[in-house]
């Protein structure tokens, strides 16, 4: 292996990165190819770095060899430990020169630098959007495996991510950590109290610059976005029909497993969507929420309110 001390003089043909050693550069072009020569002989998950694999195995072992000396909690990587230490110590010596944010360990500044210099060396191989971590891309490509790794210990629901399961266990927990300092009402995701907030503000940051239309959440923008794209994103194995957003495609799902996970509580009735069960739920509450603005009969269905318009119209044939 050629060495050069401090010279940084192997460069990378993809995203221009340099390195002091040939060695590093070519377990650095596993990025780019996707290569994992290294395989965990317990659950067959593969690295691109034999260094990555030894960390990994103490999943297996539960070896947690590297112990903080203030609280005595036990990590299984230095870095893990070297970043915990941050919270007793304060200490974040790496600062961005763009916005001045501090962190705790170079490769988080490196990282959060991609924020600015838009670099996303990351890439999907099966719907080419780019990512600025491996980390996220590993988690996007669980939308196009299935792949969800993490269990509710109470209810046995799967997720792709860890982070998800958290905001889950909200659920059971019956926790709303996210107040709202207007109304007072409380909320399971932050996510969820910033869109609320929207209602007493009425902002709507986010402008579609196709249609001009506003959204007050990106990912709303997003979804938007793919209906003047066409892309669709999410496909169904059994059919090949595809859809905008994974939620729709987990509906779908229903058709061809026979699962109806929505139940009604008086009658027992099973349905594959919770909006079906909703208006199921009004023959026996009674409620019509629907009304007519010419003659003011109420319904319980907005498709029976369409169809006895027919008789405002004149029309006998088609509903408005």
């Amino acid at each position: 292996m050629t060495k050069h001390t401090g010279d940084k003089s192997f460069k990378c043909d993809v995203c221009d990165k340099m390195f002091s050693e040939n060695g590093s550069l070519k377990a650095h072009m596993r990025v780019h190819t996707g290569e994992k020569p290294f395989r965990c002989e317990v659950c067959d998950k593969r690295f691109s770095k034999n260094g990555n694999l030894k960390v990994h195995m103490r999943i297996h072992t539960g070896e947690k060899p590297f112990k903080c000396d203030v609280c005595g909690k036990m990590f299984n990587e230095n870095g893990t430990l070297k970043i915990h230490m941050g919270i007793h110590t304060g200490d974040k010596p790496f600062k961005c020169h763009i916005c001045r944010k501090p962190f705790c360990e170079k490769r988080s500044l490196e990282i959060h630098t991609r924020t600015h210099t838009g670099e996303k060396p990351f890439k999907c191989e099966v719907c080419n959007e780019m990512f600025i971590r491996s980390g996220t891309l590993k988690k996007h490509m669980r939308i196009h495996t299935g792949e969800n790794p993490f269990k509710c210990d109470i209810c046995d629901k799967l997720f792709s991510e860890n982070a998800c399961l958290k905001v889950h266990m909200r659920i059971h927990t019956g926790e709303r950590p996210f107040k709202c300092e207007v109304c007072d009402k409380r909320f399971i995701q932050s996510g969820n109290l910033k869109v609320h907030m929207t209602i007493h503000t009425g902002d709507k940051l986010f402008k579609c610059e196709v249609c001009d239309k506003m959204f007050s959440e990106s990912r709303s923008l997003k979804v938007h976005m793919m209906r003047h794209t066409g892309e669709k994103p999410f496909k169904c194995e059994v059919c090949v029909k595809t859809f905008i957003r994974r939620g729709d495609l987990k509906k779908h799902m229903r058709i061809h497993t026979g699962e109806k996970p929505f139940k009604c509580d008086v009658c027992d009735k099973t349905f594959n969507e919770n909006g079906d069960l909703k208006k199921h739920v009004r023959i026996h509450t009674g409620e019509k929420p629907f009304k007519c603005l010419v003659c003011d009969k109420m319904f319980s269905r907005s498709g029976n309110l369409k169809v006895h318009m027919i008789v405002h119209d004149g029309d006998t044939t088609t509903p408005r």
